[in-house]
């Protein structure tokens, strides 16, 4: 089947947790439709370049997705449906990256500069 990267930026406003039930509501309009949902990563909330829908700031999830075409289509219809999600982009890739994506990896390497310069 071929391989799809799903992100999706989530209103400022919503708790994690209600962030966490999007995602698991993506992954289970994927499961029901015969489609994987190989890996989640919620990147937080974000600044964003400019304002959406009145919002400076968005909660980022990658689905990393194994599907056919058609539940993709489900997917992104749905997305498009709820009210929470300011913004969506799907991309069909050769192989899902293995371990941490480079945003996760991003975020550590900012975390051990800041743990560095407290002990300096």
């Amino acid at each position: 089947m071929p391989l799809y990267e799903h992100v999706f930026l989530a209103r400022q406003d919503l708790s994690q947790a209600q962030v966490d039930a999007l995602a698991a509501q993506a992954t289970e309009i994927v499961e029901s439709n015969q489609g994987k949902v190989t890996k989640t990563e919620t990147w937080g909330l974000k600044s964003l370049a400019y304002k959406i829908d009145r919002n400076r700031k968005a909660h980022f999830v990658l689905l990393n997705i194994d599907a056919s075409g058609p539940v993709i289509q489900e997917l992104e219809r749905q997305t498009r449906i709820n009210e929470d999600v300011i913004r969506y982009m799907t991309v069909r890739v050769d192989a899902h990256e293995e371990g941490p994506s480079a945003m996760m990896r991003k975020q550590d390497r900012e975390r051990k500069r800041r743990d560095r310069e407290e002990y300096e």
